[in-house]
């Protein structure tokens, strides 16, 4: 009876390993494909030695970041590759990690440092051990999403981070053959280290940290790696694309470090913000005029300034009303009013509020309901898409997509923080 348990066991490993390595033939890259062809068994290993390791929480590999946890079950977990990192062949390995870390409690490069050891780090020891005859790769790349809870407005609500690491493979193999804990600081030192796109040392010195971490989002443009990390092999059903311009690649870095970038303090005094208003007045009411036939703005909630983030933003009230087809979950909801409703009111939004600097960011706040619905309590619900002003220029000027934004953005269901995937939520019903 054992030997069939253990047998058993073993079988379903196998399934699950084989589950998770992408196959070659989805691989573009003839090269990269190649590779993935002749260490196909060996990319097994890795996967099957993480099956069979105990992770303080629930670990997968993902070719889609900061999916809810339900949602991951049932997505494609192929997610270990070679791929290409500047000049280099890398292996690429990425997932979702559902630890949930207190902001309070933990710094950043806490959190980063923690998932670094509860999951990069064996799944480097498994992949150096694999590779260790193979001619290939020359570095390690890794790009794994946690939680971390925090308060928005006075809510508690619950986000997602992306930590990524490079590490040359000279540098994993003394790692994982290090025979102390400095040695293998040194190690890890020596390759490259992101938090949410920004620059980020495991064991930093407090003065570069905080240095790095306020750095305009222009210049931390400049040290990011390209998007390959985020790049999946393949989509199926999705057709090829070009690669995008150097210019496009940098945005869409810039875009992703933005939100810890923290804008101009403001005045948020009572007074302070009545004189805003009053001196945006005219120009929010004509926009009101022109644009209300597509935006739908709430009638007994005109526009306003409100106090976010140790910023100003105007919250502009709007109503959206989608089609029956549109039924499904919240996060359904909330991406078609994102595609079908805010989007197209950003660029004229923007145009009409041109040239002024007095505000850090845009909160638009809809009522979403299905169309011919019942008008009952309850029958819609609420979302706000809160973008920074730097960011909804760029989407303006066609630099980032939607998802670009709204990844470096806040999103709020029912006034609690969470990641919206456009393509999966609108996927799902």
């Amino acid at each position: 009876m054992r030997a069939s348990n253990f047998l058993l066991c073993t079988t379903l490993l196998q399934v699950s390993a084989a589950a998770q390595v992408l196959s070659p033939e989805e691989i573009r890259d003839p090269q990269m494909s190649a590779l993935q062809r002749k260490y196909l068994a060996e990319l097994k290993l890795i996967t099957g030695a993480a099956a069979a390791h105990s992770f303080p929480y629930h670990f997968y590999f993902s070719r889609t970041l900061d999916l809810p946890e339900k949602a991951q079950q049932a997505s494609d977990q192929r997610a270990v590759q070679f791929d290409r990192y500047r000049d280099q062949t890398v292996l690429k390995i990425t997932g979702n990690y559902f630890a949930s870390y207190s902001a309070e409690l933990m710094k950043p490069e806490e959190r980063a440092r923690q998932t670094y050891e509860d999951v990069m780090f064996p799944l480097l020891q498994a992949s150096v051990k694999a590779l260790e005859k193979a001619d290939a790769p020359q570095a390690f790349a890794f790009e794994i999403s946690h939680h971390v809870r925090k308060k928005v407005l006075g809510v508690s609500s619950e986000g997602v981070e992306n930590v990524v690491l490079v590490l040359p493979r000279d540098s994993a193999q003394r790692l994982v053959t290090a025979p102390d804990s400095a040695a293998r600081q040194a190690a890890v030192l020596e390759g490259q280290a992101f938090l949410n796109a920004v620059p980020v040392s495991f064991w930093p010195r407090p003065e570069v940290e905080a240095a790095q971490m306020q750095q305009a989002p222009e210049k931390v443009a400049q040290t990011l790696p390209p998007a390959v990390l985020r790049r999946p092999a393949k989509d199926v059903g999705v057709p090829d694309r070009p690669a995008p311009p150097a210019a496009a690649v940098v945005a869409e870095q810039s875009i992703a470090a933005a939100p810890l970038a923290q804008p101009a303090l403001r005045d948020t005094a009572p007074e302070a913000m009545k004189a805003l208003q009053s001196s945006y007045q005219p120009d929010l009411d004509r926009m009101v005029q022109e644009l209300n036939s597509q935006a739908h703005f709430v009638g007994y909630a005109p526009p306003a300034f409100v106090p976010f983030h140790k910023g100003l933003y105007l919250q502009l009230s709007v109503t959206t009303t989608l089609p029956k087809t549109g039924a499904g979950s919240q996060y359904r909801l909330a991406a078609l009013a994102f595609d079908q409703h805010i989007a197209h009111l950003i660029r004229p939004v923007i145009e009409h509020l041109k040239g002024h600097e007095e505000f850090d960011g845009i909160d638009f706040s809809t009522s979403v309901r299905l169309a011919a619905e019942p008008e009952l309590e309850g029958s819609s619900i609420a979302v706000e898409f809160i973008f920074p002003m730097s960011l909804l220029r760029t989407y303006a000027q066609f630099d980032c997509t939607g998802q670009q934004l709204i990844d470096a953005s806040f999103v709020l269901i029912n006034g609690e923080r969470v990641s919206l995937n456009l393509q999966v939520s609108e996927a799902g019903s």
